[in-house]
């Protein structure tokens, strides 16, 4: 671990030929900028970068089981993953028992700092987090969006923010395209699987994409089409190490874990021998 001015540091980091390797989790944004930096010496890189994962529920699936992958994976860390839903589809049929069944759910969690037993929403990294999340919502709102729970700052403190549904959403809104990092639900209404998986696939992130549905043929439908480097079938689970992790388009590239991930430390080394002796 080496602290200390992160532009310094960084910069002696990509500009030293002795270092052929680096491996970033953060920002969109900085991983442009590592890549350049990193281009006069043609470093290997593996970047894992930011998400605007979907999350598409069908109408064929089991309600229950749906609105417990979402929660689970939405207020993981209050929403502070990479990996979190951002885009939740939900197909028209089941729209608003699915929006009670999550509020129901939602509202029984309690808010309060991380040093518990019991699963709770805890508290957003620091005021600038918070400062954004309130914007997001406020904005959202004032684009037409319906606030189903939630909505504002929790009175727990300056860091805390309620756990927050939307609804009535559209695609044209600064939230569809933003990494919201907190725990707001944005729910969007679908009527057919090509309509959403061209939705979904509307992002210039590419890291995951969850899908609750009980066809099989649907199933590897969504596994083609969708344009992600991990996609999650009725789980809101992701990680596991022996699993390669990392997305495509602006999420990314190469890959964490499993032999994928050592190979991203290696190189292919092709040798020919011949003409030798015992």
């Amino acid at each position: 671990m080496v602290s200390g001015n992160p532009q310094e540091i960084g910069a002696l980091m990509t500009g030293d030929e002795r270092i052929r390797k680096i491996s970033f989790t953060g920002s969109t944004a900085v991983g442009r900028r590592l890549a350049a930096a990193c281009a006069n010496t043609l470093k290997k890189m593996t970047l894992e970068l930011g998400g605007n994962a979907p999350f598409i529920v069908f109408d064929d699936t089991d309600l229950d089981d749906a609105v417990a992958g979402l929660v689970a994976a939405k207020l993981r860390n209050a929403g502070q993953v990479c990996i979190s839903p951002n885009r939740i589809y939900v197909q028209a049929g089941i729209h608003d028992r699915f929006v009670a069944a999550l509020v129901n759910k939602v509202a029984a969690i309690p808010v309060d700092q991380g040093l518990q037993e019991a699963f709770v929403v805890g508290p957003l990294i620091n005021r600038g987090a918070i400062d954004k999340v309130a914007a997001l919502v406020a904005d959202t709102v004032a684009a037409g969006a319906r606030v189903a729970l939630g909505g504002r700052r929790h009175e727990r403190g300056e860091l805390f923010y309620q756990p927050t549904i939307l609804t009535e959403l559209h695609d044209g809104m600064r939230i569809a395209s933003t990494e919201i990092f907190g725990p707001v639900f944005a729910l969007y209404r679908f009527d057919t699987e090509r309509e959403v998986v061209a939705r979904a696939n509307a992002s210039e992130h590419g890291l995951v994409a969850y899908a609750y549905t009980r066809d099989l043929g649907r199933a590897f439908r969504l596994s083609r089409g969708i344009e992600a480097g991990m996609v999650i079938l009725n789980s809101g689970s992701v990680g596991t190490a022996s699993a390669p992790f990392g997305g495509v388009k602006q999420s990314g590239y190469g890959r964490e874990g499993s032999h994928y991930g050592i190979e991203e430390y290696v190189e292919v080394k092709y040798v020919l021998m011949g003409g030798l002796d015992k």
